[in-house]
């Protein structure tokens, strides 16, 4: 196994240890929400960039709901700051929360859950993508996008699907091109691909 294939899988099973840590999942599930998994760690292409995305569904969606789980998960000391924003009059029809979490090496991680209103819009919309993108991976283009990933400089913040669309349906298969690339598909807001 290379190295780019072996630090995304250490980066990877970190991110599962802090999940069970945090009792994600159960916290929200306690409050009668549904979590799910998205992003690059579902789809095993978490690299060096230390976040964890998930969704979380519930009807009704309320913000007493979503503040009893964040609670739950704020009481572990581990979690240095929270981020929250409403927009459940919006059409993402979403609660945002960002959370930070320093793990046991001192390492900073983001952990996004974005709580939604089940059957609006965005229910499932990620996972599916996530799903379909994971479906036309092969072992080059997996390393291909790690690759692309490793040689970000941490100063970029460059969304997961620009990757995906620059080597799955546009081919690019160096930094450099991908630099390039980029100037020519600039992202405004929410990135809708679904290869």
């Amino acid at each position: 196994m290379n190295d780019i294939l072996r630090l995304a899988l250490q980066n990877q099973e970190k991110a599962r240890k802090i999940i069970e840590e945090l009792r994600l999942i159960p916290i929200w599930k306690s409050v009668g929400a549904d979590p799910h998994l998205v992003g690059s760690l579902r789809m095993g292409l978490l690299m060096k960039h230390r976040d964890i995305d998930f969704h979380i569904y519930s009807d009704p969606l309320e913000v007493s709901q979503s503040f009893a789980a964040i609670q739950k998960m704020a009481e572990n000391p581990a979690i240095r700051q929270i981020e929250y924003k409403n927009l459940s009059d919006t059409e993402e029809k979403c609660i945002e929360w960002h959370a930070w979490y320093t793990d046991h090496t001192n390492e900073l991680w983001q952990i996004d859950m974005i709580h939604i209103l089940k059957g609006s819009f965005y229910d499932g919309y990620f996972e599916k993508m996530a799903d379909r993108i994971v479906s036309l991976l092969t072992p080059e283009t997996k390393q291909l996008i790690l690759q692309l990933k490793n040689d970000t400089p941490e100063s970029e913040k460059i969304m997961g699907v620009e990757y995906y669309q620059a080597v799955l349906r546009d081919g690019i298969r160096n930094y450099a091109d991908f630099e390039k690339w980029r100037i020519h598909h600039p992202v405004n807001g929410i990135l809708h691909w679904i290869p």
